[in-house]
């Protein structure tokens, strides 16, 4: 195990840093920040020094125990499998599938669709079209899983990995609500988390 305090490499705005910052936080474990801004000069993420961290140019990364790991569900199960109280899986394998399920959703098919590296691909004039459209198709399947698993958080009533998925969602939440049809997306709470 590492003496020092567990660096997170973080940018405020990114959700898949969110999701590591209301994990460390639900498991009161303190750590240092050091801030990679996406935007200035370029993305700080493309440097030299940060690319010998994380070879794919992202955030977060956190140096823990003596290595660094890099995308956020990673470095959850890492600190869940480390560090198991309090729990972020419920004990059911059940409702722990079904907790990786939503978060790998959320994780794997609706953030990355209108990431700034993608929206630069499809260009100026589309970008908010594609974000739309990508977040819109995510949450219809959230909404659906969710009718079967959730309480008050993703799955049943205590706090576990799909709910912290959620806080990249909270300004689209309200989005959702005025589509209609997505009850059970729009008043889930983030974790009861605020960063």
């Amino acid at each position: 195990m590492q003496a020092g305090k567990p660096i997170l490499y973080s940018y405020f705005r990114s959700s898949c840093s969110w999701r590591v910052r209301i994990a460390l936080a639900l498991k009161s474990i303190d750590y240092e920040t050091i801030p990679i801004n996406l935007i200035k000069d370029g993305g700080q993420q493309f440097s030299e020094e940060f690319q010998k961290l994380n070879p794919m140019k992202q955030v977060p990364a956190l140096k823990i125990d003596g290595t660094t790991i890099g995308q956020s569900l990673a470095i959850i199960e890492y600190l869940e499998e480390t560090r198991p109280t309090p729990r972020l899986l419920p004990q059911d394998p059940k409702k722990r599938a079904h907790v990786r399920m939503i978060s790998d959703l959320i994780a794997s098919g609706i953030q990355p669709l209108q990431n700034l590296s993608v929206l630069k691909e499809v260009g100026q004039e589309n970008q908010l079209t594609w974000a739309q459209e990508a977040i819109n198709f995510g949450f219809n399947a959230l909404e659906h899983i969710l009718q079967t698993t959730a309480g008050k958080y993703c799955v049943g009533n205590e706090v576990q990995g799909g709910s912290h998925s959620l806080p990249y969602h909270q300004p689209h939440q309200q989005v959702a609500a005025s589509l209609g049809g997505l009850p059970s997306v729009s008043p889930l709470p983030a974790a009861g988390y605020t960063p």
